[in-house]
């Protein structure tokens, strides 16, 4: 299956999750997973929250950003190239610290 984020209209989503600002989304969805490809603008975030039931891998394609960790502090950079896991039960926050939008792919899926 090819999913066409090019063919797909942008959905701004304000204070997602308790977060600053929209979280401005294209996004699939079946039964087990959301695979997204989403943009924050500097100084938005995506709000601190819990993976209770599912689990999810962001990988930054551009801009830089800050990972907030499961005790709510900032604890990595997010930047092109890199990887963010977080695991079924932690939780966790991205915020666009940089200048230019923070442009990720996401997919969250269920165990």
């Amino acid at each position: 299956m090819v999913i066409d984020f090019n063919k797909m209209s942008e959905e701004a989503k304000p204070n997602f999750k308790g977060g600053l600002k929209e979280y401005n989304v294209k996004m699939f969805t079946d039964d087990t997973n959301k695979i997204m490809h989403g943009r924050l603008v500097p100084g938005a975030s995506i709000g601190f929250h819990t993976h209770e039931t599912d689990q999810e891998v962001i990988y930054v394609l551009e801009g830089e950003g800050t990972v907030i960790n499961g005790e709510g502090i900032p604890d990595d950079k997010a930047l092109p190239g890199q990887a963010l896991y977080c695991a079924k039960g932690q939780s966790h926050s991205l915020v666009n610290t940089g200048t230019k939008d923070l442009i990720f792919f996401a997919v969250v899926s269920a165990v």
